[in-house]
């Protein structure tokens, strides 16, 4: 019975001295897996929009733009849609502000297709006649109206 007991003990021990190490390697696993994360995010470029000082760490180059149009949100639309990196600056200095655009120097096809896009689309849109001039003129026309009809029930009613 002494010999059993001692060969219980030490399987016991043995377990727990495993148990003790796939914990320690488990954490040591967790933390280098964690580390590798961290190091691929810092990696990862963004696109689309950001700062200047993030689109000059890339490292390859940008060319500028000034633009005079005040429609960046459809600038956006448009650089979003073909997938374009660029920084946007705006210049207080001048009346009416401009903007200063920033992008990636090898992005030039791009932005050639992204530029003719917006401008294609721009004209678009200011071909169209305003919604906000046709319902005034609406309006006029409906005031104009409901007055005749009051005019034409008082007359009714004289008689």
């Amino acid at each position: 019975m002494a010999v059993q007991e001692e060969i219980n003990h030490k399987q016991i021990a043995l377990m727990i001295k495993c148990a003790k190490v796939t914990g320690s390697t488990l954490q040591k696993l967790a933390l280098a897996y964690l580390r590798h994360q961290k190091n691929a995010q810092s990696q990862v470029s963004q696109t689309g929009k950001q700062s200047v000082q993030s689109l000059a760490k890339q490292g390859q180059g940008m060319t500028s733009l000034d633009m005079n149009d005040t429609d960046i949100k459809m600038f956006d639309r448009t650089m979003k849609k073909f997938g374009v990196d660029y920084a946007v600056i705006k210049n207080k200095d001048t009346t009416p502000p401009t903007h200063t655009i920033f992008f990636k120097g090898k992005d030039a096809d791009a932005i050639n297709k992204a530029l003719t896009d917006f401008t294609k689309s721009n004209t678009k849109q200011q071909d169209r006649p305003s919604v906000l001039v046709e319902l005034k003129k609406q309006v006029e026309v409906v005031k104009n109206t409901v007055r005749d009809k009051v005019k034409n029930k008082d007359k009714e009613q004289s008689l």
